[in-house]
């Protein structure tokens, strides 16, 4: 499908930018996050983030929460399920991990219900995950070589479930038993594969209709589309805390999101919320980099450097609160400067 003067479309009908060839055109979109807010207040914030002018949204899908501080963890299938009945806006897991918790074909049915719900304006995030959720079905949790292994099993079966046909599978690491999608959209929800280093990167590329990428990292956009993915999507996030005092903000994003910013493969390996409070203290307020307090230019910065980097979807996430004073920022100071170009 394409636009005026045969400009390229995406599957849902927006126009993607081709690397090189003129000026951003982000969709801006509102990242839920279920650990740190419970459902009624996510519900309310996808009404809100439409009434303020973004575009799409992420919803993040956890068993645990990062910290005991965030305090919540919602299944997110039940709250895709609510925000289909009170928003119009695309949505996207970002990301939802096929391999442990859930078997892929019971994620390829989940996805298929909620691309019907939302009218066909689903989209499937997937990625390797965390032992923080993964763990808790009582597996052992496998090396990043091996889980990626296993994504790219779990996507073969979940795209062959979204054909509608009874498939059987005897994979390395599945079986499926004469499974069949009954629920099921004409066509099939986008598949987007999350990745932050070189070799998840690759595999999306080779396997994904979109990129998703957490911090404006260039080199691994240019990977993915030269390693197949091409003009296809790259979907980015963005935590901010609006407040009306810098320093304030910058306190709450460290307290509440620490985990953001401790280096390494903790983030992969960790069990538990409390492993990551112990690691909290080696975070400093210098360390964050999140946008924070009432000034717009910050955020314009933040999200104008993924621009430059190549992504074309980029999620605003509001932490701490305040949601309300957060909303009206993004609709009258953040959203305008960066659709005047």
């Amino acid at each position: 499908m394409c636009g005026p003067a045969g400009e390229p479309y995406g599957r849902e009908g927006f126009r993607i930018r081709r690397p090189g060839s003129g000026p951003p055109m982000t969709r801006y979109g509102y990242f839920l996050s279920s650990e740190e807010y419970e459902p009624a207040s996510l519900i309310r914030q996808a009404k809100m983030a439409e009434e303020a002018g973004f575009e799409a949204l992420w919803i993040s899908d956890h068993y645990h929460p990062w910290l005991d501080e965030q305090g919540q963890s919602s299944f997110v299938w039940g709250v895709i399920g609510a925000l289909s009945q009170v928003t119009d806006l695309p949505i996207t897991t970002a990301v939802t991990c096929p391999i442990a918790r859930m078997h892929p074909a019971i994620v390829a049915q989940a996805a298929a219900t909620a691309a019907l719900l939302t009218d066909g304006k689903f989209r499937l995030g997937v990625g390797t995950g965390e032992a923080l959720n993964e763990h808790v079905t009582g597996g052992p949790w496998p090396p990043a070589a091996q889980r990626r292994e296993m994504l790219t099993e779990a996507v073969t079966i979940i795209d062959e479930l979204f054909t509608g046909e009874q498939i059987t599978y005897h994979g390395k690491y599945y079986e499926v038993d004469t499974a069949r999608l009954y629920s099921r959209p004409d066509t099939p929800p986008p598949v987007y594969v999350s990745g932050f280093g070189r070799k998840s990167a690759e595999l999306a590329g080779r396997i994904a209709d979109g990129y998703i990428c957490m911090g404006a990292a260039a080199d691994l956009v240019k990977l993915y589309r030269d390693s197949g993915g091409g003009d296809r999507p790259v979907q980015g996030g963005l935590k901010c805390c609006w407040a009306p005092d810098a320093g304030a903000a910058r306190a709450t994003v460290r307290r509440l999101w620490p985990s953001d910013y401790i280096p390494g493969e903790s983030a992969q390996l960790l069990p538990l919320p409390r492993h990551f409070g112990q690691l909290a203290p080696l975070v400093t307020d210098d360390m964050i980099t999140a946008p924070c307090g009432p000034d717009p230019e910050p955020y314009v910065q933040a999200i104008r450097a993924h621009e430059e980097a190549g992504f074309d979807e980029l999620y605003l996430g509001q932490v701490g609160g305040r949601t309300e004073g957060a909303f009206e920022f993004f609709a009258r100071e953040v959203l305008p400067r960066l659709r005047e170009g």
